[in-house]
C-alpha cells in the first residue's frame, strides 16, 4: 500500500531513517520541542526510535508518522500522523517548523492522513489532544501536539 498522500500544497510520505538528521532537527526546534517534549532537548537515539517504531508501524498497521513539504520544495516543512496504540484507538501527532506556523499545514496535512484512516484503512476512531500552552492549536491554527512515547 503507498503511503504518499497529497494536498492541495503539501506532499507527504512516510518517515524513514534516511530522515533522521531532519526530523532530530526538526523535533529540536525550541518552537516544535515546547509542546512535542515538553521543551526537553531529545537526543538522536530517542528520534531514531520513534522513526523505527513508525517504520514498524507502517508496515503492520499502514499508518506512522508522515513527513510534509510545500510542493516543489525538498526541506521537511513537519510531520504529521498516527501512534498506534494497544489501549485502542491511534492518537494524532503533528507539528509544523515555526516559520512555518499559520498558513494551515498542520491541519491541511491532518485532515488528509485523516481522510485516508477514515476512507482507505476503515478506522472508525482517532484520538487527539492538545497541550494547553499551545493556543495556536486551539484557535484552529498551526501549531504541534504532543507526542509522549513511541508507543502511544
Amino acid at each position: 500500500m503507498s503511503h504518499l498522500l497529497r494536498t492541495e500544497r503539501l506532499s507527504l510520505r512516510s518517515c524513514q531513517m534516511s530522515d533522521l538528521d531532519a526530523v532530530h532537527q526538526l523535533w529540536n526546534e525550541a518552537g516544535v520541542r515546547r509542546f512535542l517534549f515538553d521543551d526537553r532537548q531529545i537526543s538522536v537515539e530517542e528520534t531514531k526510535s520513534f522513526i523505527e517504531t513508525s517504520v514498524v508501524s507502517f508496515a503492520s498497521h499502514d499508518y506512522g508518522i508522515w513527513l510534509f513539504f510545500e510542493h516543489q520544495s525538498d526541506q521537511v516543512a513537519g510531520f504529521s500522523g498516527l501512534l498506534h496504540s494497544l489501549q485502542g484507538s491511534p492518537s494524532l501527532i503533528f507539528g509544523t517548523r515555526p516559520q512555518l506556523w499559520g498558513r494551515g499545514y498542520a491541519k491541511e496535512s491532518t485532515l488528509s492522513i485523516l481522510r485516508y484512516t477514515f476512507d482507505v484503512l476503515g478506522s472508525d476512531r482517532v484520538e487527539a489532544d492538545v497541550d494547553e500552552p499551545n493556543k495556536g492549536m486551539v484557535r484552529q491554527d498551526d501549531g504541534v501536539c504532543g507526542l509522549s512515547t513511541p508507543n502511544g
